[in-house]
């Protein structure tokens, strides 16, 4: 004997739902429009008291707080998924940079797991593919002392994959030398990835498109 009307409905709702194929439901999205109308109107009604109760210099200092506000908050969430300026990686101190690394990493689709111990900051990430990244830096203070430092460091001349398919990266702010060059290339599978790259890679660009394989 059938079920019930409403018994086929839940079963067929189920069945879409394990396909992937029925939307979402009004709890799971209502707090979603409730925190972009507050967004939408909550400035408004911000603007609209401080020109009641200031007038006109109120509503101008109203506007141009909140564009500093968002402007900020544009800036945090840029950083957040792995976006960053030059000058913001000049002001990374170690950890900061190790941060920003990660967020790269996760922007371009590794998963990533912090192996820092004992002061070492390292990481390590896997992607889809199946590839795996051991990934050191150098300290952030050694990037003054490479100022000025002929022959920044590709990283397809650093290096070949590694026999156990784990790929090592060293990431520096600045130059690396001669000597770093050719003593990661006696490694194998080690790349060097330095301040010229690490923008690049700040500004979007994946380590593929910088050279790195596996």
């Amino acid at each position: 004997m059938p079920g019930s009307r409403r018994s086929q409905r839940q079963r067929a709702v189920s069945e879409l739902r394990a396909q992937g194929r029925y939307g979402p439901e009004l709890r799971e999205v209502l707090p979603g429009f409730l925190a972009l109308g507050a967004a939408v109107f909550a400035p408004a009604l911000l603007l609209a008291w401080l020109y009641r109760t200031f007038g006109v210099v109120g509503l101008l200092l109203g506007v141009v707080g909140l564009a500093a506000a968002g402007a900020a908050g544009w800036r945090v969430v840029r950083r957040r998924g792995g976006h960053y300026t030059p000058a913001e990686l000049a002001r990374l101190d170690d950890p900061g940079l190790v941060v920003a690394a990660a967020r790269m990493l996760r922007r371009d689709g590794w998963h990533v797991t912090d192996l820092t111990e004992h002061g070492s900051p390292r990481l390590y990430a896997r992607d889809r593919r199946g590839r795996e990244l051991d990934v050191a830096f150098r300290p952030v203070a050694a990037a003054d002392e490479d100022e000025g430092t002929p022959g920044a460091a590709p990283l397809r001349e650093a290096g070949r994959s590694g026999v156990d398919r784990l790929v090592r990266v060293v990431v520096h702010r600045g130059n690396f030398s001669r000597e770093d060059v050719r003593w990661a290339s006696r490694q194998g599978g080690v790349h060097l990835l330095d301040g010229r790259q690490l923008q690049r890679w700040a500004d979007g660009a994946s380590l593929d498109d910088l050279g790195l394989s596996g």
